[in-house]
């Protein structure tokens, strides 16, 4: 759908009356709009044949002309074109009707230059609101798994991921809850030579160990209580595809042998059948915990993980995500008003500002659920700070990459943060790259 060329927008008036046709031109010329005057519906039909407009004025006395039927044929030749009723006081129920049958909102004549600036105004600020919407939404359908970003960091493991994509190479995606891993482990699938075969995910946490050897391999019938017919289980329904083991290091200690012969050899065995089978299945899997200390505690094993940390991909938390928030944030509301057929359009400056300063320990997951409730109880076409529900305890006051910051302010922050997340200071310095009287003297200096 077009759009008009700059942003005061294209209006249209329609009205048999001449001098009210003078007048409305002159006083929305001199606010900078751009203004066509009809006097009848046939002009009026041929305008809008020949041209986009943003805004309509009506008059719905149009002598033998019948205003709403003028107004349903404009809904229907411009859809986008937003309509303001203008009539007198007598047909005041009649405006009502046409609001009924799709007008934007009605003037009683006669009004005021300062009504009908302000109608205009109003009127044309929707009108941009929805086009910017539309656009959004466009671009939400155009995104694979809402992947798109600005951020270099996240770019970088998104170029990472296609590279390795159209390998059977296993990935092991880190990152904290909410980060998208689940996403870009069905995008490597998409993007892979197995696209077309299943992509089947096992949630880890979800399962005992003798559930999770079920689910995984398949069972016969009558292997355990309650098995009461044969299931193939999730290796046999991804052959030919991807498996996607999603916070793997949940998965259970006893069974991790079998899943490390499975990935070695593509052998395996349902529970309660001694027939060996085998599938070509790719393994990807994502956790937001530490497997290598894991590792160390005796609580992972060590050749499993090196089996499945082939490629290792770490998705940024999205507070390191600065460029990426408020596109991310446009594109749910797009996406959350499309679903539930709710009013809001934009968010305010107010809105925009507290989303940026908010520390969004729940990631991308967190940000999704905030927009969708703000969409759903938001009464206007603005969201608000007080519909977005954020903890103000959660502020996110931390020094950013890129923001307007001296080089001091960001040393004292990260020399604060390496030694809050230290055991020692020997193993700060090491972090740092400095040695410990190095930072024994930036301690005293910033007061750390």
């Amino acid at each position: 759908m077009p759009n008009s060329p700059n942003n005061s927008g294209r209006i249209l008036l329609v009205d048999d009356e001449a001098a009210i046709l003078r007048t409305f031109r002159y006083c929305l010329e001199d606010s900078g709009y751009q203004v066509a005057g009809a006097g009848s519906a046939a002009q009026a039909e041929a305008l809008l044949q020949r041209q986009v407009f943003d805004l309509c004025f009506l008059d719905l006395r149009l002598g033998e002309d019948d205003g709403l039927q003028v107004l349903q044929r404009m809904r229907e030749q411009a859809p986008w074109m937003r309509v303001v009723i203008v009539t007198a006081h007598s047909a005041v129920d009649t405006a009502v009707d046409a609001m009924q049958a799709g007008a934007a909102d009605y003037l009683v004549k006669p009004c005021s230059p300062e009504q009908l600036r302000l109608a205009a105004a109003k009127q044309l600020e929707v009108r941009q609101l929805a086009a910017r919407l539309e656009a959004l939404e466009g671009e939400v359908r155009k995104n694979q798994g809402g992947l798109d970003s600005h951020s270099p960091a996240f770019m970088a493991v998104l170029e990472t991921a296609r590279q390795v994509a159209d390998t059977d190479a296993n990935v092991l995606i880190l990152g904290e809850s909410g980060t998208g891993k689940g996403e870009l482990a069905r995008a490597i699938h998409g993007w892979s030579r197995r696209a077309r075969k299943a992509f089947a995910t096992i949630n880890c946490p979800s399962l005992s160990s003798e559930l999770m050897e079920s689910e995984l391999f398949g069972h016969n019938r009558g292997a355990f209580t309650g098995a009461s017919e044969s299931t193939l289980g999730r290796v046999s329904q991804a052959d030919g595809g991807t498996l996607f083991l999603d916070e793997i290091g949940d998965f259970p200690l006893p069974l991790q042998p079998k899943l490390l012969r499975f990935i070695q050899d593509k052998e395996y065995e349902r529970v309660g059948d001694p027939l060996t089978r085998q599938a070509d299945v790719r393994i990807l899997a994502a956790t937001n915990l530490d497997l290598d200390a894991m590792v160390r505690e005796g609580r992972f094993r060590e050749d499993l993980l090196y089996r499945l940390n082939v490629i290792c991909l770490t998705l940024p938390p999205l507070r390191e995500r600065g460029e990426d928030l408020l596109p991310l944030a446009e594109g749910f509301l797009a996406r959350f008003v499309r679903e539930h057929g709710r009013p809001a359009r934009a968010f305010s400056d107010e809105a925009r500002a507290a989303l940026q300063a908010y520390a969004w320990p729940g990631n991308v997951r967190e940000l999704r659920n905030v927009i969708e409730r703000a969409s759903i109880i938001c009464p206007g076409e603005r969201i608000e700070p007080s519909h977005l529900g954020l903890d103000p305890a959660q502020a996110d006051s931390a020094p950013r990459v890129g923001a307007a910051l001296s080089l001091e302010q960001l040393e004292k922050a990260h020399i604060a943060a390496v030694l809050a997340a230290s055991a020692t200071l020997e193993q700060a310095a090491a972090t740092l790259g400095i040695d410990v009287s190095t930072l024994y003297r930036k301690r005293k200096q910033y007061g750390l």
